[in-house]
């Protein structure tokens, strides 16, 4: 299992989070696991950018980001050099610290 440590965001985690993930799954399938309700609103296939996370900590040790994940994150909100898709980055055995924006571009959120 590979650490994981979430930022504090004021929404989905005031005090932040600690996060056991298993190698090989995505950083969002084990975010979600963990109970923390980040966005995503295409269900993981790679067709939004609302589950957009700054890793601030690890972020050579995933896989690369492909063109079509690159192409959306050229539209997600606050994009900086170390942004991913967390549905397409893959944990691998290196910990990690990752920060959730504050804000999506999804306008209708579902559930809220």
């Amino acid at each position: 299992m590979t650490r994981v440590v979430v930022l504090p965001h004021q929404d989905i985690c005031p005090e932040g989070a600690l996060v056991e993930a298993e190698q090989g799954t995505s950083l969002c399938e084990a975010l979600l696991d963990a109970g923390l309700a980040i966005e995503h609103a295409c269900e993981m296939s790679c067709a939004c950018t609302t589950c957009h996370v700054i890793v601030r900590e690890g972020f050579d040790s995933l896989n690369e980001a492909d063109e079509l994940e690159e192409d959306y994150l050229d539209k997600a909100w606050g994009l900086e050099p170390e942004s991913r898709l967390s549905c397409q980055a893959m944990v691998g055995d290196t910990p990690l610290v990752v920060e959730i924006p504050r804000y999506t571009i999804n306008h209708a959120r579902e559930q809220h």
